[in-house]
């Protein structure tokens, strides 16, 4: 039995609920797996079923199932053994940071610890960016985050433009701080959430109108060039939005510093 109460499937799984046949079958194939994986159908340690099976369940052919499970495999969610088959490995080894996985991961996570730990990483990297930024900023790029903060005032009443802006404000001072590989990490786990419920959560004025008077106490810290007031600042910011967006589910203890 798995940690949720179910029986680990150890034939066929069922078919694939597609509205219509997928033109990308291998892609159709490895998303649906990835989803029973991760739910826990196929449990960490167990096979998967064997490569008939699953040609029969998903109507696809010996190629298309064989390119799945060497996907599988990339994203670390199976581990072929000679002589086992093919073997769920522990959440430990699945790479989060890869979009199925992750996507499928937030899903699925009723406590949102998944969103916690992603919003601790970002506030690590975005506060460390800050500093940087504040050290280094130049009066270009001051002055472009002065309009961000003027231009999503103005846009309180409309989140999509303004989650544009927001976008736009924290990628400005990431570019300042020269630090690619951390405004990469940021971005990277951002695009995978960014239009998901589970993470947006309230959309409504006055959570604009408080974020961005966070995004002004950044942009004067930035302007006077102090390096720990921005970073402090960017650490509240992002700790303070998330808990106003995150709903009551579980108990945001990972977000405790």
């Amino acid at each position: 039995m798995t940690a949720s109460g179910r029986r680990p499937i150890r034939t066929a799984p069922t078919a694939p609920n597609w509205a219509r046949r997928p033109m990308n079958l291998t892609e159709a194939v490895t998303t649906d797996l990835v989803g029973r994986i991760v739910r826990g159908d196929h449990a960490p340690g167990t096979s998967l079923p064997p490569e008939p099976a699953l040609c029969e369940s998903f109507s696809v052919s010996r190629t298309v199932v064989r390119e799945a499970m060497k996907v599988l495999q990339e994203k670390g969610l199976v581990q072929v053994r000679q002589g086992a088959g093919t073997i769920v490995t522990p959440p430990s080894t699945w790479n989060v940071l890869d979009q199925l996985v992750l996507g499928a991961v937030v899903a699925e996570d009723e406590t949102l610890g998944v969103l916690d730990d992603l919003v601790v990483t970002r506030r690590l990297l975005e506060s460390d960016m800050a500093q940087v930024a504040a050290r280094a900023a130049d009066p270009v790029t001051v002055e472009a985050l002065r309009d961000l903060v003027a231009l999503m005032d103005q846009v309180l009443d409309d989140p999509v433009a303004y989650r544009e802006h927001d976008h736009a404000f924290h990628d400005t001072i990431m570019r300042a701080s020269g630090n690619r590989i951390a405004r990469g990490v940021v971005r990277a786990l951002e695009s995978q959430v960014f239009n998901t419920a589970r993470y947006m959560g309230r959309t409504d004025r006055d959570l604009c109108a408080a974020s961005n008077a966070g995004h002004r106490r950044i942009c004067e810290r930035i302007a006077a060039h102090d390096a720990a007031g921005a970073a402090e600042a960017m650490f509240i910011h992002i700790t303070e939005a998330w808990l106003v967006r995150r709903s009551d589910a579980g108990e945001p203890g990972r977000l405790d510093r």
